[in-house]
């Protein structure tokens, strides 16, 4: 009969294995089929009407900026601003640039970026095609816009029209480099140039407006730059069952050094406060853009919705005033690449803190920080999570000892412990008072197991959130199945050894009182199994190896107290 029961347990095991690679082969392949294709605004110039969809919000043919896309707390120039033969043939072209680290698509219609690409950064991991962070397209707009606006502003009411000298920019070999000129002429004589400014190896690039006034007449304009995006989801988070990455906009200020904004709070409570030395973020798993303006000014920060439903969070800056005869600039940096928590504090103050640990991060940063160190010595990011959980067991050692010793002496005195319940199964006070007496006795404390293990959950929370948040696991190999520690297993092996790991860990620990409690704690490994068949295998690494530590240390506590008993 045993036998039998054994091997039906067992077909259900495989055949619950085979539906289950069914389903996810299947999902994967109904998300492929699903997504829309995706043009590469890199591939080539495109007409205007073939680059973004009508429903898209952003300009219409006119070259009309959609309600409420433009910063409104600036008067906006007379509408006869005079504009180039470009603007007036309606021409939206593309500017291509590529760097060892950015692939970029600049609209001459207003010069802004509408798509960027990680070269270093693959979508998918069998795949060639760079990750693409900001895009415009019928799958999403996601594009940073700048420009001036104010009394002698050049993007209100329409967006600027500029000129460039090529199409195609590169960065060659040996060059650090990269300069692209945006060249603006007005009737008057003003002459503008929207510089960008990329170097080699970097994820930051400055933009800047130099003003040649050759009127007769002051010109006066401020200088604006915001992040526009739908509501589309974030395509990097899909990285298994309940994770819940932020997807919003953020900021800094004096009395919150790391403001969130989700699109919930854009919409109903739009943000808008001066500050110094600050930055606009919009951010998202592993990956981030921000604008950073001259930290030594004191710029407007706003959030808000347009009509159209676009989620808009930016700056604009104090006035840009050049005299007649004179010439002008104003700069700001754009930031567009993975949350590289060190290089974003080099950038700008606590712009690193848009890898969110939650209420953790004091303790999550000097994890991360170990785990970093670790990661230079071996080379491989599992084994840099599975030394880091040896080190987080050996600091808590004696900790985890005194737990587990409390376990095992509990475990010790279940015979007694169940003589006291039948000898007073009618009467629970009397019960309750030889249990007593006999913890007394045997000098042990009930719930000596519980605090220990408290008093650590705190950093293993925190170590959680270090594995979810960092990019670095982002398409990091372990060893052989394991080629991504940032999605899971594709074979389910690392669940179903960690759902194993704690079903052999309860046979070390004292059955609970309560039969039903007990019942339920046998089905705490199934459970736990099933919800991390969809965790990231790094964090299903980790722990599995946290069980087996704990496992061992617990057996051999166990052993000791029981030969201690037995002599």
């Amino acid at each position: 009969m045993d036998i039998q029961r054994t091997l039906l347990i067992g077909a259900i095991a495989l055949l619950s294995f085979m539906l289950l690679s069914e389903w996810v082969a299947f999902r994967d392949a109904r998300e492929a089929d699903a997504a829309p294709a995706t043009q590469r605004l890199t591939a080539g110039s495109v007409p205007a009407s073939a680059q973004v969809p009508a429903a898209s919000g952003d300009t219409d043919a006119a070259g009309e900026p959609a309600t409420g896309e433009l910063p409104a707390d600036l008067p906006p120039p007379p509408d006869d601003t005079p504009e180039t033969a470009a603007a007036e043939a309606g021409d939206a072209r593309i500017v291509q640039v590529f760097t060892d680290t950015l692939e970029l698509a600049i609209d001459l219609n207003g010069g802004d970026i509408v798509e960027v690409a990680l070269p270093k950064y693959l979508a998918e991991l069998d795949g060639d095609d760079p990750y693409v962070l900001l895009e415009r397209n019928s799958r999403r707009t996601y594009v940073a816009q700048s420009g001036l606006v104010g009394p002698d502003g050049i993007d209100a009411p329409r967006r600027a029209r500029y000129d460039a000298a090529q199409t195609r920019y590169e960065l060659a070999p040996g060059q650090d480099t990269l300069t692209i000129d945006l060249a603006w002429t007005g009737n008057n004589g003003l002459k503008i140039t929207k510089r960008f400014t990329l170097r080699r190896g970097e994820y930051v690039l400055d933009v800047t407006y130099l003003v040649e006034n050759n009127t007769e007449a002051r010109w006066q304009a401020n200088l604006f730059g915001q992040i526009k995006r739908d509501s589309s989801p974030d395509p990097s988070a899909d990285a298994g069952l309940g994770l819940q990455p932020f997807l919003g906009a953020a900021t800094t200020q004096p009395d919150d050094r790391f403001t969130k904004f989700d699109f919930k709070d854009m919409r109903e409570d739009p943000f808008k406060r001066q500050l110094e030395g600050s930055w606009m973020a919009m951010v998202q798993h592993y990956f981030l853009s921000a604008w950073i303006p001259n930290p030594q000014q004191t710029h407007t920060y706003s959030t808000r919705v347009t009509s159209a439903g676009f989620n808009i969070a930016g700056f604009t800056s104090p006035a840009l005033v050049v005299d007649p005869g004179e010439r002008g600039s104003s700069t700001a940096r754009f930031y567009a690449g993975p949350k590289d928590q060190y290089r974003l504090e080099e950038i700008s103050p606590f712009l690193e803190l848009s890898v969110d640990y939650g209420w953790l991060w004091w303790i999550a940063q000097p994890l991360f920080w170990l785990l970093n160190k670790i990661h230079a010595l071996v080379g491989n990011w599992g084994v840099a999570i599975i030394a880091l959980t040896v080190l987080i067991k050996a600091a808590f050692y004696k900790l985890s000892a005194t737990s587990y010793r409390s376990m095992a002496n509990m475990r010790r005195i279940t015979p007694k412990v169940q003589d006291i319940r039948e000898q007073y199964a009618d009467d629970k006070q009397k019960q309750s008072q030889a249990m007593m007496d006999l913890y007394r006795k045997e000098k042990i404390n009930p719930l000596g197991g519980c605090l220990p293990i408290l008093v650590q959950m705190p950093v293993f929370i925190a170590l959680y959130w270090v594995l979810m948040e960092s990019v670095e696991l982002r398409h990091a190999p372990f060893m052989l199945w394991i080629d991504d520690l940032s999605v899971m297993d594709p074979y389910f092996v690392l669940p179903v050894l960690m759902g194993a790991s704690m079903f052999f860990m309860q046979k070390l620990n004292p059955p609970p009182p309560d039969p039903m409690q007990a019942k339920i704690m046998q089905w705490l490994p199934v459970v736990f199994t099933f919800f991390f068949l969809w965790f990231p295998a790094g964090l299903v690494l980790y722990w599995l190896g946290n069980n087996l530590l704990s496992m061992g240390q617990q057996f051999i506590i166990t052993r000791q107290i029981e030969n201690a008993g037995k002599a």
